[in-house]
């Protein structure tokens, strides 16, 4: 999965201009499992995510406050822009998918 990163600042638009599932990865560069991740999803594919995005909380915080992320890695999946769910899954690929299956299953959540 190619990964594109987010600022602040094209957050928002950006997700808003794509359809279909996209993967938002919340991390920070001296946290040990985002490195896991990073490398994890860099090899990943899925038919179920059209988009992978990273953002560096270091440098958004106030993306990290608006979706309550106190722990690193967090995930998001987004739908057509739009908040769908937090994801919680091991960085196999066979848990990713079925965490991504069962989170999509659902109603959207509220956004934080």
């Amino acid at each position: 999965m190619h990964l594109q990163t987010l600022s602040e600042f094209d957050f928002h638009p950006r997700l808003a201009s794509v359809p279909g599932v996209s993967l938002v990865l919340f991390t920070a560069p001296d946290c040990g499992s985002c490195r896991v991740w990073l490398r994890f999803l860099e090899t990943y594919s899925s038919p179920l995510v059209q988009n992978g995005y990273i953002v560096d909380v270091q440098i958004a915080t106030a993306l990290a406050y608006e979706y309550d992320v106190f722990h690193l890695p967090s995930l998001f999946l987004f739908v057509d822009g739009k908040f769908h769910a937090p994801l919680h899954a091991e960085a196999l690929p066979a848990s990713l998918h079925q965490a991504i299956a069962d989170t999509l299953s659902h109603a959207p959540q509220e956004e934080p």
